[in-house]
């Protein structure tokens, strides 16, 4: 066994060259998927850096002095907190532990540093789950975990063929497994997000902003990931109901929308909303978002704990939306809101900048002795009967922006639409106001869920009538009808530039997305949905109707205990049964003791031997030679040598025999 000390240092374990690779691809197999978030340059840099260590290994070089990494170090560093403006949060603290995984390797001499990088990779596996929850991700973490505890393996067990490491590590796995499912099932659960996740950690969440201008929903429409998935007590209602309320936005400064504060006595107004015929009952699974609002069916009558109506008709959870979540819901598809609106509401509602887009003020006027619904007839007639076009790819808009769209370009997407439907509403003396959100959703066969996906967002707009109160219209409906019945994708030609998911032609790649996003939502609801409510569920399931936290911990401790005695019971036996050195060693002290010499159980080798010159120096040779062979065979570099085995079973058979008792 080869060690290396400095000066005033303890002895360290020098780190074998076999082992090295297996070092490597615990580095790549822990950073490498994090090249998804990195900046390209760190990316190289960490990519660059295992490559010059690998060199190395493969061609037997020194590695560099360390006051040459030191600038590396401090370079990078420095990078990083002028790439992200902090040292801190999720997205830096992440690529600093990357940067360290790459740079670890470049002075790993010893086994010391090699269960450094060990350990930084089990931590560094955490991290993936502050990006990514799916079940890919669990899957390569998993196998992750599976090649460090080979690594491990083979620090400790020296060289070995590949596939004995590898299926010691999956042995052990499997022997973890019944504690795995212990603590799932049985570790009492905190609501909420992980503690202490830093203020960044919710950065990358998608999904509406706080805020409309054009080309806000268009970008939000390229992607095809999952907004929410609702599941309906009966059967779900037309397509073209299916309208998701968002973030209603009643303040225009001529390019965005906002939803503005209301005062104080407006909003403490209860909304006042009547339904009409039957409500529909309903459960949605929420993506989190980062914001409040909870994306009910237009518009809600019924909503979960913690959350109320807003006086502008949306769903509000009392905190933003940070975690996946479950809802139950019953809302309204025909129904009368605020007949009796707030007159602050109704002044907002009419608000506009003054001095801009006087082409659609003229026309508005034309239009504004008629009656409202007459108004609104007339602005849906004009985006029906006249040359505008949906698409993705509207024409910039200048400082008269409704003006340039209505008279010039006619060409845009929801947003456009309901921005210049609001504003002739508003123009023509009628309060109307944006409402953002998703239209429509796909039902899934295989799970009864219907999937809104964020390229199912949307933009429409309602007006206030007298003794109707606010009234949906939606402008996108006259120009592209489609849309709205049959989706996103019916709507747009093929040149388009549509998440490819939505425009699966093929009826067997449609039915194995569906497949693969019912699995998903499984493995949502199962493994990264198992709250406290659900725990309660799955053990009341089970016989236990009023689990605590206390009996879940004392149920926790003894069933883990029960759990490592199996483990115990069936491991021993067979490690004993398969190990051939502890075998023949303990057949030698078998034999010793038949001569009266008893080894304890804490004793190791070499002071058994030692004790063994001390009572009986005419074994004390043997003995030693023995016990030199087993502390080699066990813990040196000879782990596996079959000609020191085979002297070790010998010295049994070299023994004198045992000394006669006379009488």
């Amino acid at each position: 066994m080869t060690v290396s000390a400095r000066p005033g240092s303890l002895p360290m374990l020098t780190l074998e060259h076999g082992a090295i690779p297996w070092l490597l691809a615990v580095a790549l197999a822990t950073a490498g998927p994090h090249a998804a978030h990195l900046p390209w340059w760190l990316s190289l840099l960490v990519g660059g850096t295992l490559l010059w260590r690998a060199w190395l290994w493969q061609q037997r070089r020194p590695l560099p002095p360390r006051w040459a990494l030191a600038p590396l170090v401090i370079g990078s560093i420095a990078a990083i907190a002028w790439q992200f403006g902090t040292l801190l949060g999720k997205d830096a603290g992440v690529a600093l532990l990357v940067v360290f995984m790459a740079l670890k390797p470049m002075e790993m001499s010893s086994r010391r540093d090699a269960l450094v990088v060990v350990l930084l990779g089990y931590f560094l596996l955490l991290t993936h789950y502050l990006y990514s929850q799916s079940i890919p991700t669990g899957a390569w973490l998993l196998a992750a975990i599976a090649l460090l505890t080979a690594a491990l393996i083979r620090l400790h067990g020296g060289a070995q063929p590949v596939a004995t490491i590898l299926r010691h590590a999956a042995l052990l796995l499997a022997q973890a497994l019944p504690f795995m499912l212990i603590l799932y099932l049985l570790f009492p659960r905190v609501a909420g997000p992980l503690w202490g996740l830093p203020q960044d950690a919710y950065s990358g969440l998608s999904g509406l902003s706080e805020e409309m201008s054009p080309g806000t929903i268009s970008r939000l429409t390229l992607s095809g990931a999952i907004a929410l998935r609702s599941r309906f007590a009966g059967e779900p209602p037309e397509k073209s109901d299916l309208y998701w309320r968002g973030p209603v936005f009643d303040e225009y400064d001529g390019h965005t929308w906002r939803a503005r504060a209301l005062p104080a006595k407006a909003a403490q107004q209860l909304p006042v909303v009547t339904g009409i015929g039957a409500p529909l009952a309903y459960s949605s699974i929420l993506e989190a978002h980062n914001r409040r609002w909870l994306l009910a069916l237009d518009i809600a009558t019924r909503l979960p704990p913690d959350s109320a109506l807003a006086p502008t008709l949306e769903a509000l959870a009392r905190e933003p939306l940070r975690v996946r979540t479950q809802f139950s819901f019953a809302s309204s598809i025909d129904y009368r809101a605020n007949v009796i609106e707030a007159p602050a509401i109704l002044q907002q509602a009419l608000a506009l900048p003054k001095e801009i887009n006087p082409r659609s003020r003229a026309l508005a006027s034309e239009w504004a002795s008629r009656p409202p619904e007459e108004i609104a007839a007339a602005a849906l007639a004009m985006f029906r009967n006249e040359d505008f076009y949906y698409t993705l790819r509207p024409s910039l808009l200048g400082a008269n922006a409704m003006d340039e769209f209505l008279f010039d370009s006619r060409r845009g997407f929801c947003e456009h639409y309901a921005s210049a439907f609001v504003f002739l509403m508003r123009a023509a003396g009628v309060p109307a106001r944006v409402v953002a959100g998703y239209q429509g959703g796909e039902l899934n066969p295989v799970d009864g869920y219907v999937v809104v996906r964020q390229s199912d967002a949307h933009a429409w707009a309602e007006i206030w009538l007298a003794g109707q109160g606010w009234v949906r219209f939606d402008p996108t409906a006259a120009v592209a009808p489609s849309r709205i019945e049959q989706g996103i994708d019916a709507a747009l030609p093929a040149g388009e530039p549509l998440p490819m998911i939505v425009r699966l032609d093929s009826d067997w790649l449609r039915q194995l997305r569906n497949r693969w996003e019912a699995a998903n939502n499984t493995w949502n609801q199962w493994v990264l949905g198992y709250n406290p409510q659900r725990q309660r569920e799955v053990l009341s399931r089970l016989g236990w109707r009023d689990p605590d936290w206390r009996g879940m911990s004392a149920s926790l401790a003894i069933l883990c205990g029960l759990a490592l005695l199996l483990v115990i019971l069936w491991t021993l036996p067979r490690r004993l049964a398969a190990d051939p050195v502890q075998r023949a060693w303990q057949k030698y002290c078998a034999a010793l003791k038949g001569r009266g010499i008893l080894r304890a159980e804490w004793e190791g080798p070499l002071d058994f031997a030692r004790r063994v010159d001390r009572e009986r120096p005419d074994l004390a040779a043997l003995t030693s030679e023995a016990a030199g062979y087993y502390a080699e065979l066990r813990y040196g570099r000879s782990a596996g040598n079959s000609q020191l085995l085979r002297r070790l079973q010998q010295c049994v058979r070299r023994l004198p025999p045992r000394r006669r008792k006379h009488s």
